[in-house]
């Protein structure tokens, strides 16, 4: 028997991978967040399988449900919302079942900012407008960010931001981002995107607070802010260029020259 995280995406039944599906047909439990996952994907969960909302439930009542399906020697499927790799409690799971002596494995998803990037059609990462992508949170009711990790910090850089947990103070962190990308910095801020209900708002940072809140967004939603989000005009990488063609020897020689950027 073995618990198996399985990243949800962003809450999509079709954009769940193939093992994802396999290891959810194959478990008699499954644990899922109900305020971030469209009641879609749990078709893919047997018709007689035990399902548990956890949205209301802390740290302790998931495990204990777990533990208990060990012990019947049932697998157990844990739905995490986006990627299990970010902002999925993961680690003070996995670090209590092996305490508890439980097995379990991880099973990729996809991100919320990969989903929204993909439903508005943009690259986060342009040639000489931004290299970097920023996976980051707001802070509120939440743990304290580490030391270095400030907001300013990551705006200062110019890479694309997708914040997460950030939508309820969307205006003060657009205030802030204003400082370092300028007002007229695109944003976008995807609401359940991929899901029935979704609501993509294209704006700047000067007015996505405005739309956010006539639109009254106050959850599942992830913000994206950067000038990749409209770049036009940029050079082309040199992973497709003609010179890559012709072999290292012709790049090595253009580099040399000053030719390649």
């Amino acid at each position: 028997m073995t618990v198996h995280f399985i990243g949800a995406g962003p809450g999509a039944a079709d954009l769940l991978t193939l093992r994802a599906t396999r290891l959810l047909a194959q478990s008699r439990l499954c644990l899922y967040a109900g305020s971030y996952l469209d009641a879609a994907v749990l078709e893919h969960c047997p018709h007689d399988a035990r399902l548990v909302d956890t949205q209301d439930l802390d740290l302790d009542a998931i495990v204990a449900e777990v533990v208990a399906a060990h012990g019947r020697g049932e697998d157990v499927a844990r739905l995490c919302s986006g990627d299990p790799s970010v902002y999925s409690a993961l680690a003070e799971q996995t670090r209590r079942l092996d305490a508890a002596g439980v097995p379990w494995d991880v099973t990729p998803g996809v991100a919320a900012y990969a989903a929204t990037a993909a439903r508005i059609g943009r690259e986060l990462t342009v040639p000489e407008v931004a290299q970097s992508v920023v996976v980051t949170r707001a802070q509120r009711d939440s743990t304290a960010m580490p030391t270095g990790e400030s907001l300013e910090a990551f705006a200062a850089t110019g890479a694309t931001l997708a914040l997460h947990l950030a939508v309820r103070r969307v205006r003060e962190l657009a205030q802030r981002c204003a400082v370092h990308y300028g007002e007229d910095c695109p944003a976008v801020v995807a609401y359940r995107v991929e899901q029935p209900e979704e609501l993509v708002l294209h704006g700047t940072l000067a007015d996505i607070a405005d739309q956010v809140e006539a639109h009254d967004i106050r959850q599942a939603a992830v913000v994206l802010v950067g000038w990749a989000l409209r770049a036009e005009g940029f050079v082309e990488s040199h992973l497709y260029s003609r010179l890559r063609a012709a072999g290292p020897s012709a790049a090595a020689r253009a580099a040399e020259d000053g030719g390649l950027r």
